[in-house]
């Protein structure tokens, strides 16, 4: 029996840690642009969406995933009989080049395209050809994975999958091409913001269906990836801001002389010569970007990431300064998830966004008026109430505090600021001194005001004497945050280099 031999295989970039330690940063500084996936998991994506899934984990789905099956079925105006879910669209790309051309042809359109193609045909012992009207199997991406484009599909003679991974960022589609004997691939990796979940399905008429679904490995989808997929499902995304943001970074690309293709997609390619030099020189700003022969592929990320990824290349191609890019913190619990990037001193660019209208609106007023930067955003579980997200968010934005503020070296220690807000009236008092401390009277408290700072003191390890009054409890929790921020925006005042303390550290 001849002993096989390994594959060429599929290989994985470098995890944050071995970046960081190659680079001196924290593995939290990093900023993958290289994996094309959303800037943020959904809403849905949270542990109140795996409860049922986590109480039956020790049995199997008996149907496998019907209700899940059925919502892709009903997105698409198909029935369910014409769909099936794997472990990604990378499973379905295997057992396809197994299935239609073991030992025969494949071709890919465009010819420079995703390379999990290559590698699904080296396993099925089949060879790569130019021509689609002559292979076994064409696969075509569309829109196409490395460079964005929208090609066009081909006149075949062997089965025609389409891989439509990105096609949600593309408004159009092919599942027409599905009563010609196409079968169309989708995933929840890429706009549902779900690539680790790992789940992906094929759509194709019911008889191939059947003929894929009996190649495929018992639940290949794990029970608590396809209840992620479900609530998902249940929550389409907008993709709105990231198709704008798309066209921004471009614009700003080619600000900086550089020349990124039309995209149909969430990333931008860029033709170049040594791509590979771009990419070393990024590293050291914490920014991953992904090189292939003749371009460079960025992901698009959120507004406030790009920016890094603009300034990183504007220092790198023009030398222009790179600003400190401030903290970035994430704090995850069974109830809530929460992200952060903070930078103090800032511009007062505040957005917090938690579903929590009212303490959003409050942690806002302190960070404006706190001249920081921050961005803030998470999910919890609302439908319990206030209590989680509230703490949990006062919780980590006092974490990146105490990091941003770091030994408080040469900084003024103390603030005090009077905030009046209509009949309200707030003093706040701060102390930057390293040891929680809260003196609270906040009347009348609108619910949380109190346990918010109580958590901030907490974790910023800051003194924190905060009265406020008043009729009105919105005024006077208004009243309050401001006059915290203000206190902090003064004790955080740059103010020579010692340690304002006569023991020589807080």
């Amino acid at each position: 029996m001849t002993k096989p031999q390994p594959l060429a295989s599929y290989t994985w970039p470098p995890s944050n840690e071995v970046l960081a330690e190659q680079v001196g940063l924290k593995a939290s500084a990093i900023l993958r642009f290289d994996g094309n996936v959303a800037p943020a998991p959904p809403a849905t994506a949270r542990p109140a969406a795996l409860a049922k899934a986590l109480a039956d984990v020790n049995e199997y789905d008996r149907g496998r995933y019907v209700a899940l099956r059925q919502g892709i079925a009903d997105r698409h105006g198909l029935n369910l009989d014409q769909v099936t879910i794997g472990a990604g669209s990378d499973e379905f790309i295997v057992l396809l080049a197994r299935l239609y051309a073991e030992g025969g042809t494949i071709a890919t359109v465009p010819s420079f395209s995703y390379s999990m193609y290559k590698y699904a045909a080296l396993m099925a012992n089949a060879t790569i050809i130019d021509d689609p009207s002559k292979a076994d199997l064409v696969f075509v991406c569309r829109p196409n994975n490395p460079t964005g484009e929208l090609p066009d599909i081909p006149q075949v003679t062997g089965q025609l999958v389409v891989d439509e991974a990105y096609a949600d960022y593309a408004g159009v589609d092919a599942l027409d091409e599905i009563a010609n004997g196409a079968i169309i691939l989708r995933t929840f990796s890429k706009a549902f913001g779900l690539a680790g979940a790992r789940v992906g399905y094929a759509l194709a008429t019911s008889e191939t269906i059947d003929v894929i679904a009996s190649r495929q490995a018992p639940l290949s989808v794990s029970s608590l990836s396809a209840a992620l997929a479900q609530a998902a499902l249940a929550s389409p995304p907008d993709l709105t801001k990231q198709l704008v943001e798309r066209d921004r970074l471009r614009d700003e690309l080619t600000a900086l002389g550089l020349t990124p293709l039309t995209s149909y997609t969430n990333f931008l390619f860029i033709p170049m010569d040594n791509p590979e030099e771009l990419v070393q020189k990024l590293l050291p700003y914490g920014v991953v970007v992904r090189a292939y022969e003749g371009g460079l592929r960025i992901s698009v990320r959120d507004e406030a990431d790009d920016d890094i990824l603009l300034d990183a290349l504007r220092s790198v191609l023009i030398g222009a300064a790179f600003p400190d890019q401030g903290v970035r913190h994430r704090r995850a619990t069974a109830e809530t998830n929460i992200n952060i990037r903070l930078r103090i001193p800032g511009e007062g660019r505040v957005y917090i966004n938690t579903g929590n209208g009212f303490y959003d609106h409050m942690l806002q007023q302190l960070a404006f008026h706190g001249g920081m930067d921050l961005r803030l955003e998470g999910v919890g579980d609302l439908e319990t109430g206030d209590h989680h997200t509230v703490e949990d968010m006062m919780i980590a934005f006092g974490e990146a505090l105490s990091e941003a503020l770091g030994d408080r070296k040469g900084l003024v220690r103390y603030g005090e600021s009077r905030v009046p807000m209509d009949e309200a009236l707030a003093h706040a008092v701060v102390d930057l001194s390293g040891r929680a401390t809260v003196n609270l009277d906040i009347n009348p408290d609108p619910g949380m005001a109190a346990h918010a700072f109580t958590s901030l003191a907490q974790t910023a390890k800051i003194t924190l004497h905060v009265t406020a009054t008043g009729e009105n409890d919105h005024h006077v929790a208004e009243a309050a945050f401001k006059a915290v921020g203000r206190a902090l925006n003064q004790a955080m005042t740059k103010d020579g280099g010692l340690i304002r303390s006569t023991k020589g550290s807080l």
